[in-house]
Formats: C-alpha cells, structure tokens, sequence
C-alpha cells in the first residue's frame, strides 16, 4: 500500500507541484477521458475546462499538499486523501482544503477519474 500511496501522490503532485508546469500533453495523459471536478469553491469542472486551465497558466500555484492516505476502493480504483493550502505572494497560507482524488489504473496507468475539494479552516 506504501508504493501505491507514493506512485499516487507523485502524479496527483504533477498537477500543482510549485515550479512544476504539466503540458497539455501529459494533463490529457493524467486526466482519464470521464474526468470531473467539484472544486473547493463547489463548482463543476469538465476535463477539457481543467486541462485549458493548467496548460494555460503561466506558472502553477503555490500549493502545499499534505497528510497523504490511500483507500484501495476496489481492483485498480484508488481514493486518494489529502489536505492543501496555497501560499500567497505575502507568505500567508490561503485557500485550506480537504481533498479527495479517484484514481482508476487503466491501459496507460493510473488516471484521475474524480476529484472534489471542501474548503477547511486554515
């Protein structure tokens, strides 16, 4: 369950590591084709919304992403759990959420079906 909960954890880091830009190319890889978002705001994400969203950008935010757990749901679908914040350009932490991502190991390997973000206290 450790390799399965680090595998997950780096490509879910992919997706906001700081410094780190994912392409299109390999977002459309990371994405699975059925992917949707509820973000922490409580607004519905399409694939394609959230692919133009992060190619596009400039730089990634500054996001902290942390307490890492892993349920193995059933064979080859995974919830992967995890908290964040965002760093703002003052320093201060912003934006806390509690995360939840449903990985789904495909023909091309593990791809993000699901993922909702609830905002927390910071």
């Amino acid at each position: 369950m450790d390799d399965l909960l680090a595998e997950l954890t780096a490509l879910e880091t992919e997706l906001h590591h700081p410094g780190v830009t994912c392409t299109r190319a390999r977002l459309e890889r990371l994405l699975h084709p059925d992917f949707h978002e509820i973000g922490r705001s409580g607004k519905r994400y399409t694939r394609q919304t959230v692919i133009d969203f992060l190619a596009d950008r400039p730089s990634p935010p500054n996001v902290i992403a942390y307490d890492h757990r892993v349920e193995r749901m059933a064979d080859g679908v995974a919830l992967l759990h995890f908290a964040s914040h965002e760093v703002g350009a003052d320093g201060m932490r912003c934006h806390a959420a509690l995360r939840v991502s449903v990985w789904r190991r495909t023909a091309l390997g593990w791809q993000l079906h699901y993922h909702q973000g609830t905002q927390a206290a910071p």
